[in-house]
């Protein structure tokens, strides 16, 4: 069965509140109010209650598409939306509006700024709450009005929001009743001063990207690269059992970042390096592979053959920057698959002159 109540809040950003790992749910809360006064809260994802815990997520801060002129007036509250094509309604899939390579996966809430996923919604919904003439559009499923229950977040009443605000589609087995077409959750923010919009999407790394064009269901389950992930319900939040039977560690990837000299000595501008393993029996041609920040901003690395037990140490290339207040690092092979990401804090980066080592 689809979402039960699909479609699109656009209102204003007036609060928001970062919960942390030890929260019940957790999420990014967001206090919204539309032109008429009523109040919501979008609840978004920032952590899988089940492994692995980190969700995909892609920002867009030039988000171009023609969705965007089908958009309900800024402002005008809850818009229930048809889940077909041709309308307002998004598809991860369908819609041709990201592809899943593009998307990278960071931790909920990790000490240092700038390094985890709350970090990256604080920073664009911060930016829209100063602006009054911000509009954000908030995709997913509502709940509520709850009469007589304020909202366990803000304390306004009635209790009343947004939930879902990620892909609904391709869940494992135990979540598939959650699938559909053209309903898919994702935040939308636009800057009218700076002509600009900002799209946020979000999806588990359980869920496949191979769906029935009816149902939404996955079909391939190879397609699908991690355990069960529970979207969660933010009014009353539940804790999911343990998944049955044990589980295989992950497995590293073949190649991947073993360190990264994030603050070299001597004045600035230094010149920061990336060095790469291959932990596998195989040679690899790194021919077409990228390396990106958490900008997500690529460079493509040289031709370059690594043998069986070889490291590449790569100089950063214009364009490319580690900040010293921490970070992430993407490594894309040729076919611009994520292979593998590392994250790290602003603590870590202070040590000038010593590598950070992810792959000891």
């Amino acid at each position: 069965m689809p979402l039960k109540s699909y479609g699109v809040l656009a209102a204003r950003a007036v609060d928001r509140r970062r919960e942390g790992t030890a929260d019940d749910t957790p999420h990014f809360q967001i206090h919204l109010v539309d032109e008429a006064g009523t109040h919501y809260r979008a609840a978004v994802n920032v952590k899988s209650q089940e492994s692995p815990s980190e969700l995909l997520y892609l920002v867009d801060e030039s988000f171009a598409h023609a969705l965007l002129d089908k958009l309900p007036a800024a402002g005008s509250g809850w818009t229930d939306l048809p889940t077909d094509a041709g309308g307002a309604a998004l598809d991860y899939v369908r819609g041709e509006m990201l592809a899943r390579p593009d998307m990278k996966k960071l931790p909920a809430d990790k000490p240092g700024p700038d390094n985890d996923l709350a970090d990256v919604l604080d920073e664009h919904v911060q930016r829209a709450i100063a602006d009054e003439n911000a509009a954000l559009y908030v995709f997913g499923e509502r709940w509520g009005p709850e009469d007589g229950t304020p909202d366990k977040i803000f304390g306004f009443e009635p209790g009343n929001g947004v939930h879902d605000v990620h892909m609904n589609q391709g869940n494992s087995e135990r979540f598939k009743d959650q699938d559909g077409v053209w309903q898919d959750g994702a935040l939308l923010i636009h800057l009218p001063a700076d002509e600009q919009w900002i799209a946020v999407f979000l999806a588990f790394q359980s869920q496949s990207w191979n769906t029935d064009d009816s149902t939404g269901h996955a079909e391939d389950a190879a397609d699908r690269p991690g355990e069960p992930t529970e979207p969660t319900e933010p009014s009353e939040p539940t804790e999911p059992s343990d998944p049955a039977g044990p589980t295989d560690p992950p497995r590293l990837p073949a190649v991947r970042i073993h360190s990264a000299l994030v603050n070299p000595q001597g004045p600035a501008p230094e010149r920061e390096t990336i060095t790469l393993v291959n932990a596998s029996q195989a040679a690899v041609d790194l021919g077409g592979w990228h390396l990106a920040d958490r900008n997500e901003r690529r460079v493509p690395l040289p031709a370059q053959r690594l043998e069986p037990g070889a490291t590449f140490t790569f100089a950063a290339a214009d364009g490319l920057q580690l900040g010293n207040r921490g970070g992430t690092i993407t490594l894309f092979d040729q076919a611009g698959t994520t292979v593998h990401t590392v994250t790290y804090s602003e603590n870590q980066a202070r040590q000038e002159g010593s590598p950070v080592v992810f792959d000891a």
